[in-house]
Formats: structure tokens, C-alpha cells, sequence
């Protein structure tokens, strides 16, 4: 096969995957299929590129929070932890939204994992909105559903070791230009747009899409003393969130901790389910397709069609050579052009490569190019685009138009309040 067959056969089997995500029109998980049997059967790339999804971090990580997640509802500390926040939460609907996403960011601080987070907050969301009158699948518990997916992943740009694309820039600064991202540093720059103006954007499209009622509740329930198990699992979590907000001492991936707490939670008289559990309390649908969209990332990646796409734009950006708005806008638009092929987790991979060149033509420093990236990525067109979007989707049982939904109207109002914003911001602190 010749080099230009095999580069339109990447193509075409890149952009036919990407369309049917966009499009919704088959179930994610078949997509992903089709991608697997495709790549495959035409040899676009060696099967370890076409699977290395399933040996990603990033999969064991969903894999494990199902588990978690599982084991949190079936021993009854979701429904406990909801009580304590019923009271507070249930008064209004705008409180209850409002207060799930805030839940989202204080998490954020000390939890590295969105996987983590979605899997340990999940659970309790869908429990407080249950306790407060709203029944599971309505448009309130897909409404708080998503409040759990888009908070976490969304907001949690704005602090550097709590989002997995964070972590690729960071260590394609350093390893690219040397360059030493620090925590605060990157807080100051990114929490009042990314992290404040976000929240107040996600809080009002989700006020606007989904409505409910919740039942105010004026009185927790009286519990049970905890149990034996819940005592168990509750040191269980406690070493597992403490091992990762530690990840940077000992060194240890939050997937293969996950992994271990997971293990521990399906082992026969320690752990919390058995096999029966297991398969109903894991969405291998959800797994399969995060497995696709890595695994395509990758391939987009190693073929070098990412590297050609991003080229391409690069010539025909209309980029002045002087700092403005204009090339702000027009550096992000690319950040998320290349969204819909590389995915958040693959964009800063890419283009952090070749920030020298853009600031070169843009008139921004360098650091300003690696950063404006950060607004980007964290602001997704489509939910495959953001993994933890689709977790979320998938263990809030969130129809795929509900999420495609309020996708486009967060990007929508993102972009056209909040990118502003950014640039002023940027100014303001001497980056643009």
C-alpha cells in the first residue's frame, strides 16, 4: 500500500468514528467497536497503537471508579453522605445545582482523579437528589448528572494536578522548553475565568435546560450506627484518596491505586461485591468507549495525521504579528479544531510542541500560547471530547442528546462571555 493510500485510509477511518460520536446516530460503544474492527482489518497502524486505550491509565481509572462507585451505593454511605446534605441542598433547585457543582471544585483541590471524583460524588449526587423527591432518569437526575461530569472536568482545569490534560501540558513544557509549571502560578491565571466564570456559565445552562422541584428537607433522617462494612470501606476511600493527593510524593499512578482499592472491593469476605455486582454496577459500554477514544487519540497521534492537520491550520491562520484579541481567538479556535480529532487528552500534547512557532507568529509569549491552551481544552464542542464527560453520562445513566445539549450551550456562552474574559485576564496579569 502506498503511503498517500494509507494515510486517506487513517483519514477516513478517523473521520468516520469522529462523525458517528458527533453524531450520536449509533450507541458510543459500537463506535468505538467499529473503529477497533476497522483499524484493524485495514492495518492503518500496529494493534498495540489501535488497543493501547485498554493499557491506558486513564481505563483502569474509569474501570476502578465504577467499582467504587458500586461499592459506595451498596453499602449504603452514599445514602448516609447524601443525608448530611440534603437538608442545606434540597431548598431550591438552583441551590441543589449550585451546590453540586460547588461540591465538584472543593473535591478538585485535594483529589487528583476526575475519574476518582466522578466515582466518589456520583453516587451521593444521585442519592441527595433521590432523598430529595427526585426520581432516578427524570430530567432533575440527569440534570444533577451532569452537573457532576461537567464540574468536575471543566473546572478542574483551573488547578494544575487535577485534570489529566494539565498533566500533558506540563510535562510537554518541561520536556519541550524546559519550562516548570507551578501550582499557584497557574491557579491565579486560570481560577476567576475557568474556574468562577465557568461555574456561573455551567450553573445557568443547566438551571435553563433541566428543571426540577426537590422536596425541601427540613430534618435528616435517623440512621443506623454505621456498620461494619461501611466502616471498612470508609478506611478503604480514606487511603485511597490519601494516596492520591500523595501521587507526587510516592509516585504511584491514581489508576493503579484505584485499581488496588478496586481489587480490595471485589475480594471474597474482605471486599463489598460479588460477581453479581460487578456486572451490574460496571458500564462496560462506558469502558469500551473510553478505550475508542483513547485508542483513537493515539492513532491520530503516531500516524502523524495529527502533526499534518495541525500544520495545515497553522498556514492558514489569519494571525497578525502583534498580540490582540484577533490572535487570541483565533489560537484557541485552533486548540479546539484539533479537539474533535485528538480529544482534551491529546490537544496540549500537539500543540505545546509547536507553541514557539505560534507565539512567533502571534507576537505572544511563549508561555502565553502554552497557557491560552488551558481555556481550549477545558471548554469541549462535543462530550467525547472530555472522558470524564462521558463517565459521568455513563454512570448517571445521561441520555447521549442530553449531554451533546448542554455541550453546545456551554461552549456557546463560553465562548462568547467567557473568552473575553480570559484575555482580559491574561492581560491584566502580563501575559498578553
Amino acid at each position: 500500500m502506498t503511503s498517500d493510500a494509507h494515510f486517506w485510509l487513517t483519514t477516513a477511518v478517523v473521520g468516520m468514528t469522529i462523525m458517528l460520536w458527533a453524531s450520536a446516530r449509533l450507541p458510543e460503544y459500537l463506535t468505538a467497536l467499529l473503529f477497533f474492527a476497522s483499524a484493524t482489518l485495514l492495518n492503518i497502524v500496529p494493534t498495540s497503537t489501535i488497543f493501547s486505550g485498554f493499557a491506558s491509565s486513564a481505563f483502569w481509572l474509569v474501570l476502578s471508579g465504577f467499582v467504587l462507585g458500586a461499592a459506595i451505593r451498596k453499602v449504603g454511605l452514599a445514602q448516609r453522605w447524601a443525608n448530611w446534605l440534603v437538608v442545606p441542598l434540597s431548598q431550591s433547585w438552583p441551590r441543589m445545582v449550585a451546590g453540586t457543582i460547588v461540591l465538584t471544585y472543593l473535591l478538585a483541590l485535594v483529589m487528583p482523579s476526575n475519574m476518582g471524583r466522578i466515582a466518589l460524588l456520583m453516587p451521593v449526587v444521585l442519592a441527595l437528589g433521590e432523598r430529595a423527591g427526585i426520581k432516578a432518569g427524570s430530567q432533575g437526575s440527569i440534570g444533577l448528572a451532569l452537573a457532576v461530569g461537567f464540574g468536575t472536568f471543566q473546572l478542574s482545569a483551573s488547578i494544575l494536578p487535577a485534570n489529566v490534560p494539565n498533566l500533558v501540558l506540563s510535562g510537554a513544557a518541561e520536556s519541550a522548553y524546559q519550562l516548570h509549571l507551578q501550582w499557584l502560578p497557574w491557579w491565579l491565571l486560570n481560577m476567576p475565568v475557568v474556574g468562577i466564570g465557568k461555574a456561573v456559565v455551567l450553573t445557568g445552562c443547566l438551571l435553563f435546560l433541566f428543571r426540577a422541584k426537590p422536596q425541601p428537607v427540613k430534618h435528616r433522617d435517623a440512621l443506623a450506627p454505621l456498620s461494619g462494612s461501611e466502616w471498612r470501606l470508609m478506611g478503604l476511600l480514606a487511603v485511597t484518596l490519601l494516596l492520591w493527593m500523595t501521587d507526587s510524593v510516592h509516585g504511584l499512578s491514581a489508576a493503579w491505586i484505584g485499581l488496588a482499592a478496586a481489587c480490595i472491593c471485589l475480594l471474597p469476605r474482605v471486599g463489598f461485591l460479588t460477581g453479581d455486582d460487578f456486572a451490574t454496577g460496571v458500564n462496560f459500554r462506558t469502558c469500551i468507549y473510553i478505550a475508542g477514544i483513547l485508542g483513537l487519540a493515539t492513532v491520530v497521534v503516531d500516524s502523524g495525521l495529527g502533526r499534518l492537520i495541525a500544520n495545515a491550520l497553522l498556514s492558514v491562520l489569519p494571525l497578525q504579528d502583534h498580540p490582540s484579541f484577533g490572535n487570541f481567538a483565533v489560537l484557541s479556535a485552533l486548540v479546539s479544531l484539533l479537539n474533535f480529532v485528538l480529544t482534551a487528552n491529546g490537544v496540549p500534547a500537539m500543540v505545546t510542541p509547536m507553541a514557539q512557532e505560534l507565539a512567533g507568529a502571534s507576537g505572544f509569549s511563549l508561555l502565553s500560547v502554552i497557557m491560552l491552551q488551558v481555556f481550549a481544552y477545558a471548554t469541549p464542542l462535543l462530550p467525547y471530547q472530555a472522558s470524564p464527560v462521558v463517565v459521568a453520562m455513563g454512570l448517571g445513566n445521561v441520555p447521549a442528546k442530553a449531554g451533546l445539549k448542554l455541550c453546545v450551550w456551554v461552549f456557546i456562552f463560553s465562548v462568547l462571555l467567557l473568552l473575553p474574559l480570559d484575555y482580559g485576564w491574561f492581560r491584566l496579569l502580563g501575559y498578553a
